[in-house]
């Protein structure tokens, strides 16, 4: 059985229909719109609320922590988005990798807008960019490395960023840092899954075992190399999630009384070594064909 196993998955803080609003009433004051999304799970990370909001926006797609996707798909996702009309920056805004093409990414997507001013004379106005993304992909690290300085709130917890902030990244170059936003209803499980998975959401307010269990199918089916190197054994092609948890966590000797298997030590252990990018550089979904 081949099955992923059902979670249930609840997410709209209040604060985040107060936030639309304000990126709404914002779009007015900006040339072009800037959305991060995590490059390990491009689709998953991006909120499909932005499309309608931003339409007729110049837009710059940013797959930040490519240092942890797979550099492979990181191409394949690049290209499929470049396909649909957006310009895309690879970044890792921990370290500032690529962060510097950010400036020359804006002035060559609002190249018609500069040239507009200069005929206009006004040689000297600044670009202004909102800067979007949902809570925790590195929004605010990623606007401290364009600044140079830090200008925005960062933190390792959703809903950091507060209020509307202006920050000059060099004299003909301003953002507008805004609250991270995730929608009101996920399309899928998968996309919750997916969004806990990496931390956008917090993983404590679902069942971490069914989380873990559906994860390792996700493994097999992209990355089985992975489950081979880190936990020492092939993956039945015909076991559920909850088998190739239990045998990892027999592989690790992870037992409790009577020789019963320790399944939340072993889903928190493969959740934790995920996140700590012990499994290798992993994208998690793929584009469409």
């Amino acid at each position: 059985m081949n099955d992923y196993e059902k979670l249930n998955i609840q997410w709209y803080p209040g604060h985040m229909t107060k936030a639309m609003r304000m990126i709404g009433d914002n779009l007015k004051l900006v040339d072009a719109v800037c959305e991060l999304v995590d490059a390990r799970i491009p689709r998953a990370s991006r909120n499909p609320d932005i499309d309608k909001l931003c339409a007729g926006k110049p837009r710059l797609l940013v797959l930040n922590r490519a240092d942890l996707a797979d550099p492979a798909m990181t191409g394949r996702w690049k290209r499929h988005f470049e396909e649909q009309g957006f310009a895309v920056l690879e970044t890792d805004a921990r370290t500032g990798r690529g962060v510097k093409d950010f400036a020359p990414a804006v002035r060559r997507l609002l190249a018609a807008k500069l040239r507009d001013y200069e005929a206009k004379g006004q040689a000297g106005r600044p670009l202004r960019v909102m800067v979007l993304g949902i809570p925790n992909v590195g929004k605010s690290s990623f606007i401290n490395k364009a600044a140079g300085r830090k200008a925005a709130l960062a933190g390792d917890k959703p809903g950091v960023t507060r209020g509307k902030q202006w920050i000059s990244i060099d004299r003909g170059l301003e953002l507008l840092d805004t609250p991270g936003v995730l929608w009101p209803k996920f399309d899928s499980q998968e996309v919750g899954e997916l969004l806990a998975v990496t931390n956008a959401i917090k993983a404590d307010v679902l069942d971490k075992e069914t989380l873990a269990a559906n994860f390792m199918l996700r493994l097999r089916r992209f990355y089985p190399q992975a489950i081979q190197e880190r936990y020492k054994f092939t993956p039945d092609p015909e076991a559920n999630g909850f088998d190739l948890l239990e045998q990892a966590a027999k592989k690790r000797g992870f037992l409790v009384s009577k020789g019963e298997v320790d399944l939340e030590r072993m889903a928190n252990t493969l959740l934790g070594e995920y996140h700590d990018g012990k499994l290798g550089r992993l994208t998690l979904e793929e584009p469409d064909a």
